[in-house]
């Protein structure tokens, strides 16, 4: 989604809206309410029913819906909305409390109730719940209790990832910042895979690599394409590459450096940036070719230049 500066002949009438703290924007036509603004707060039909989220950008440009065309704003929400909307939040958590002790009582094991939501206009509640198991857990008892505890509510149980858990619950992060990265900016989850632990060189100890949810950590989607990238134009472990101190290994690469480090043939190690190496086999084809009889003279006479090839790197005896 791109920001398009609007001039005065164009007016933004697309509002992008987010529903939570740090959440994912939704798109509504703001054609009826010409005064929002960002920042301002709106109430919309969604389809959890009637919801108030906060602007967070006008668009002029936005993308287009998958189909059909955006819902509309309902209105903007006055100060007395805003009232309304911390009231049913404070209520959230004696609702969440309710409910983790009714699944108490009921006998329901494997089962976490994260979060309480009710919509704006107090007709719908949402139960946010995580279980380890594989198979989704049978709650329609524990749905119906809490139906006829709340009556005025329609109830729903909603399943939720580990990652989502996290977000919600906040804390420290594994790497030891005072708040996670899905707590803090992250909107939406990538997919994370074990070989961009690998491309970066990390140790693929859980510990490592693990967050506080249990999945592999978010930020090592961060520098993946910086690494795949580098290593794209570094020598790869093992090669052979000429350096200005002579021939040596590469028996590390430090992608986001540009640079390789070498074992020099008496030994020693050193780190060379990559404009001041050169690969062996490529240099040692040149030599050879060089030192090869010309083919394209008979008779002598030779004045194709080979016998110039510079000698700056050439092979010397050990």
């Amino acid at each position: 989604m791109s920001d398009v500066p609007v001039s005065d002949s164009q007016k933004a009438t697309i509002a992008a809206i987010r529903f939570q703290k740090i959440g994912k924007l939704y798109h509504f036509d703001a054609a009826t309410s010409p005064d929002l603004q960002a920042g301002d707060y709106a109430i919309v039909e969604t389809s959890r029913g009637i919801q108030i989220g906060q602007v967070m950008q006008m668009l002029a440009d936005p993308p287009k819906p998958t189909q059909g065309s955006w819902k509309m704003i309902e209105r903007k929400a006055t100060p007395a909305d805003l009232l309304i909307y911390k009231d049913w939040q404070k209520k959230e958590i004696q609702a969440m409390i309710d409910c983790r002790a009714r699944a108490a009582a009921l006998g329901i094991e494997g089962v976490k109730i994260v979060k309480a939501e009710f919509s704006f206009d107090g007709k719908n509640l949402t139960f946010l719940y995580n279980t380890e198991a594989d198979e989704d857990i049978d709650l329609e008892n524990l749905r119906k209790a809490m139906g006829r505890e709340y009556k005025e509510q329609d109830v729903e149980m909603r399943r939720i990832g580990p990652r989502d858990v996290a977000k919600i619950l906040g804390g420290m992060g594994a790497c030891g910042l005072e708040s996670r990265c899905c707590s803090t900016f992250l909107t939406e989850f990538s997919p994370i895979s074990i070989k961009m632990a690998k491309a970066q060189g990390i140790s693929l100890d859980p510990s490592e690599i693990t967050g506080m949810c249990g999945r592999l950590r978010c930020c090592l989607i961060y520098e993946y394409e910086q690494y795949v990238e580098a290593r794209k134009v570094l020598p790869k472990r093992n090669k052979k590459v000429v350096t200005p101190l002579g021939e040596g290994k590469v028996i590390d690469v430090l992608p986001l450096k540009q640079a390789v480090i070498v074992r020099l043939n008496e030994g020693n190690r050193a780190e060379f940036l990559k404009h001041e190496i050169e690969p062996w086999d490529e240099l040692e084809a040149l030599r050879r070719k060089s030192e090869a009889p010309c083919d394209r003279h008979e008779g002598g006479g030779c004045d194709c230049g080979k016998a110039n090839y510079s000698t700056k790197y050439k092979k010397t005896d050990d």
